[in-house]
């Protein structure tokens, strides 16, 4: 189907704004943080609180979305987008409360360190840490340790797919799922034929995920490390069971389905949802756009079906 009217409404509303690989990195992160007093509404929850923890880079800043209702509630660790370099706890606390309303998940929301100060492996490093620290702690937000859900949205979903593989490898909590909201999975080279189809005019092109990539990754040999480019992992058996959302108009759809079958083919129970008419980062539009609304939704339905 077309690029849905709702979206591209808002596309043209951005139309002049300078692109993001055109911009000084702070800059760029202004331009983001700016499209906050856009953003709809988001659903309430019982209580919001922020905590610090040590990192393995230094102090590490977490948000603590609480749901209504009596816990112990399962515990969802979120890692925000975009591109490893920009956005924060602010771009995405609309995307967390809605999950944490919508799921009846305890969110902790990770803001790990970015690039390109801190270019790979800061964030899963920081990703790493900071989701044992929310087991650790579960008990006293009042989540259950033992529900442990990992979620993220494009470059966050990257860095939860990799939380995954190495809680599997290197020993830690079994996730009882992973949430993966239209994820960067692989190098941005040779790309996917929907790098080719969606690379102008939809959002995020080819020229801002070589940008990102740029600067998150500035040795280009490490590109197929599974802990950079998970989609290149040799093998993905026993991984805890996987959503997996796409937008039909995102460079990287095509890399999202490719992970999805990945896991599928290594075992792994995956729900595929490709959405049409969508764009990359849809989501923040929940409320606003019905496309991002219905996804949301099935989001919130599959992390409550798997978390129990």
């Amino acid at each position: 189907m077309a690029l849905d009217p709702q979206l591209a409404a808002l596309l043209a509303l951005g139309a002049g704004a300078p692109r993001t690989e055109t911009l000084p990195v702070a800059a760029a992160r202004a331009q983001y943080e700016a499209r906050i007093a856009a953003m709809p509404p988001a659903a309430p929850v019982a209580a919001v609180t922020e905590r610090m923890m040590q990192g393995p880079g230094g102090p590490l800043r977490l948000r603590i979305y609480t749901p209504p209702g009596e816990g112990p509630f399962p515990l969802m660790v979120f890692f925000h987008g975009s591109g490893f370099v920009l956005c924060s706890l602010d771009t995405h606390d609309g995307i967390c409360r809605n999950l944490c309303a919508g799921s009846g998940c305890l969110v902790v929301s990770v803001d790990y360190r970015l690039a390109p100060e801190h270019p790979f492996p800061a964030a899963p490093e920081d990703c790493l840490a900071a989701t044992h620290w929310a087991v650790a702690q579960a008990a006293g937000l009042g989540a259950d340790a033992a529900r442990l859900m990992l979620a993220g949205d494009s470059a966050g979903g990257n860095l939860a797919a990799v939380t995954a593989l190495r809680l599997r490898d290197e020993g830690g909590p079994r996730p009882v799922g992973q949430a993966l909201l239209y994820p960067v999975t692989d190098w941005h080279s040779p790309g996917t034929p929907s790098y080719a189809e969606n690379a102008e005019g939809y959002g995020l092109t080819r020229a801002t995920m070589e940008w990102f990539w740029g600067h998150y990754l500035p040795d280009a040999s490490l590109s197929a490390h599974p802990h950079v480019a998970p989609l290149r992992t040799p093998d993905l058996a026993g991984l805890p069971p996987a959503l997996v959302q796409s937008a039909e108009y995102d460079p990287l759809r095509d890399e999202a389905e490719l992970y999805a079958g990945r896991l599928s083919a290594a075992g792994v129970p995956v729900r595929m949802t490709r959405w049409p008419g969508m764009n990359h980062g849809f989501l923040f539009w929940t409320g606003r756009v019905e496309g991002a609304t219905a996804a949301m939704a099935e989001a919130c339905a599959w992390v409550r079906s798997v978390t129990g």
